[in-house]
């Protein structure tokens, strides 16, 4: 791993590991099935329990179809029974580490829509909730029991928290914050 500029750790065990500090970089766990204590398989369960987000590669020598099947639905990156070649396991990791960089890009800009949300009034998130499903300003005034123009009003200044230029724009906000009707 460091002959292509990869830091990597080891650890004893997953309570070791659990005990670490998190880095704020991307990183990968490349995890044995077989763990002293408990299994790979139940310490990737574990994490997920937990709601430690991290990519996983399973390596080992006593793998099974079954075994990489339950690994791969619970969100493994990659099941590599070994003898496998470095580049495999390279190629993996650098697979795990884009999964990472992308999910964390996504928290981010998620997080940075939650903090513009949340400076929303009652009212103005209540008119986004309706605008975002396609109501026009007339039938969102009906629904709400007021007039168009404050409507339109409210639904400004919606645009403008939101740092939306477009009503498409802040669809897919709405979509990312998971505010979309059946999400």
């Amino acid at each position: 791993m460091k002959s292509v500029g990869l830091r990597s750790e080891s650890f004893g065990s997953a309570q070791e590991f659990l005990t670490r500090r998190a880095g704020d970089g991307s990183s990968c766990l490349v995890l044995d099935v077989r763990l002293p204590g408990l299994s790979g398989l139940d310490f990737q369960r574990q994490l997920a329990d937990a709601g430690v987000q991290i990519p996983i590669i399973f390596i080992t020598a006593h793998g099974d179809i079954p075994m990489s099947v339950r690994a791969m639905k619970s969100g493994a990156v990659e099941f590599l029974t070994k003898p496998f070649h470095d580049q495999d396991l390279l190629d993996a990791i650098q697979l795990a580490l884009e999964r990472d960089r992308a999910r964390r890009q996504q928290q981010s800009e998620v997080a940075v829509l939650r903090k513009r949300y949340d400076m929303l009034t009652p009212r103005e998130r209540e008119v986004m909730q309706l605008v975002v499903t396609g109501m026009l300003n007339k039938e969102v005034a009906a629904e709400l029991g007021t007039s168009e123009i404050t409507v339109k009003t409210q639904r400004g200044r919606v645009m403008h928290k939101m740092q939306a230029e477009s009503l498409a724009e802040l669809i897919r906000m709405a979509d990312k914050l998971r505010l979309m009707p059946g999400k």
